[in-house]
């Protein structure tokens, strides 16, 4: 089954999180209390946060995720299906909490975040099982690093034999290499500069250097890959060759899910048929405009938000 006779939809498998956000003057030295501002309890959560920018581009989007079967789990599944989001695969998991993210995020935007994974780290390769036909169904299947590298294998392997196009969030980057297993059933990989500087060993300073390391994540075996470089926009290699897609300038308040709302948006162009630089181009200015607000899901835009931007 080829993917031009696929349906569009889009499989997010990934996180949820309620994030519990304080804005200070500056993020705190250890041992150091400070006076925080205003008080934000946001849904996030990096799978989340892709599903519903999926679905506020005009996607049409499942989530495979794990909630604990607490406030925070059924207020967040409430949230999902009041986005348009289907959640015939999103579990409650009883005796364990929904993950949480602790984020104070300074004047300048830039935030520190722990995270308590909780229900996320059960997610299995039987829940993946579980939504295989959606999953073989689809026209993209989008993952993260929030949940079990194990279960992400199994879901892209079943994506992959498929013929549905996988599509590789490597964030937040593992303290080990990524499996073979895992990304030999990638197709498009997106980090930004950290993560594929991780990924590719290449210190990253100029154009010259993101093409070298392109390069070497595409000799571990990913077809395309997408560098996001914040302000810088993103590059990809099309053909051997350097292509950078520009930023649209904005001054940033807070960078929380920005890089979630540019892989959602891409999935959706790219579903749409877009080509490559036009799909990198309307998730860059998606990425735009959620950077200009506080928040992770009440950051993402909607689609009709884009044409006036």
């Amino acid at each position: 089954m080829g993917n031009n006779d696929k349906n569009g939809r889009i499989v997010v498998v990934g996180s949820s999180n309620t994030d519990m956000v304080i804005r200070v003057d500056h993020l705190p030295r250890p041992g150091e209390t400070i006076i925080g501002h205003d008080f934000i309890t946001n849904q996030g959560g990096k799978g989340a946060n892709q599903a519903v920018a999926v679905s506020r581009m005009g996607g049409n989007v499942t989530f495979v995720a794990r909630l604990g079967d607490d406030g925070f789990g059924h207020q967040t599944m409430n949230l999902l299906k009041h986005e348009g989001i289907d959640t015939n695969f999103v579990l409650f998991t009883e005796g364990v909490a929904t993950g949480i993210a602790m984020i104070p995020v300074d004047s300048h935007g830039e935030n520190s975040i722990i995270v308590a994974g909780g229900a996320n780290a059960l997610l299995s390769a039987d829940d993946i099982d579980a939504a295989g036909n959606a999953i073989k169904q689809a026209q993209v299947l989008l993952m993260q690093l929030e949940t079990p590298i194990p279960t992400l294998i199994h879901a892209a392997q079943i994506a992959h034999r498929a013929g549905v196009k996988v599509i590789l969030n490597p964030a937040p980057f593992p303290k080990d290499p990524l499996p073979t297993q895992l990304l030999e059933n990638v197709d498009i990989i997106t980090p930004n500069e950290t993560e594929a500087q991780m990924m590719s060993g290449v210190e990253i300073c100029d154009e010259q250097s993101i093409m070298l390391a392109i390069n070497k994540i595409q000799a571990i075996g990913v077809q395309q890959v997408i560098i996001t470089a914040g302000s810088k926009g993103a590059y990809t290699s099309i053909d051997g060759e350097l292509v950078r897609v520009e930023a649209f300038p904005v001054k940033a308040v807070d960078t929380t899910a920005a890089g979630d709302t540019f892989n959602g948006t891409l999935c959706v162009a790219l579903c749409e048929g877009a080509a490559l630089p036009d799909a990198i181009r309307l998730a860059n200015k998606a990425a735009a405009v959620s950077v200009t607000r506080l928040g992770a899901w009440r950051s993402i835009p909607r689609r009709e938000e884009l044409t006036n931007f």
